[in-house]
């Protein structure tokens, strides 16, 4: 079985503006554009029946689509820096989503993520880039971000026994439902009352 992950997909208009942030960094291996995501949850190599079981419960989730932005880029591993990565903007229900993904996994038997969620895009893995390489490359992109763009689903992934970074697949879609908005009290209590004369 392949290793599963559930996923937030990368439009494509976003996906341009982060890939002009490729090159400049010697040592960088970069992730094609096409494989760029915001993992919500690594769940890793599972058997079949865990594997459909973890589709049927996906499957269950309802929640609203939601609106983020890319912003800022930083990397992971602060002495030897191992990979860089564009953020994402605070999203309550993108945390709500994946918080709910987690508890799902964990009550089909699955180990807690040890890693708290922080959610990124990387943008390149690096293997032998020197620290003040890494620091000038982050100084002269620092103010980077994309346009607000909404989340309409998220899915399952899957990769193969790689070196990281793709080739992923898509195995499931969740559409996430519109964001309905409710009237408040007040602006009900503003209708006007149709008349039965």
């Amino acid at each position: 079985m392949p290793r599963l992950f559930t996923a937030l997909e990368i439009p494509r208009n976003a996906a341009m503006s982060l890939s002009l942030l490729r090159g400049g960094l010697p040592g960088a291996r970069w992730i094609d554009v096409e494989n760029y995501h915001i993992t919500l949850r690594f769940i890793g190599d599972v058997d079949g029946r865990t594997a459909d079981e973890i589709v049927e419960r996906l499957d269950r989730i309802d929640r609203p689509e939601f609106q983020f932005r890319l912003e800022g880029i930083g990397s992971f591993g602060s002495k030897k820096p191992h990979s860089v990565w564009a953020g994402v903007s605070q999203s309550p229900e993108m945390y709500a989503l994946q918080g709910e993904i987690e508890r799902i996994c964990q009550r089909i038997g699955l180990p807690p993520d040890p890693r708290k969620f922080t959610p990124h895009v990387t943008l390149a893995r690096l293997k032998s880039s020197r620290l003040d390489d890494v620091v000038q490359y982050l100084a002269g992109r620092g103010n980077f971000h994309t346009a607000t763009f909404t989340a309409p689903r998220f899915v399952l992934l899957s990769s193969r026994e790689s070196v990281g970074g793709g080739p992923y697949l898509t195995e499931e879609v969740f559409p996430l439902h519109e964001a309905r908005s409710t009237p408040s009290v007040s602006s009900r209590l503003l209708q006007p009352v149709k008349s039965l004369v």
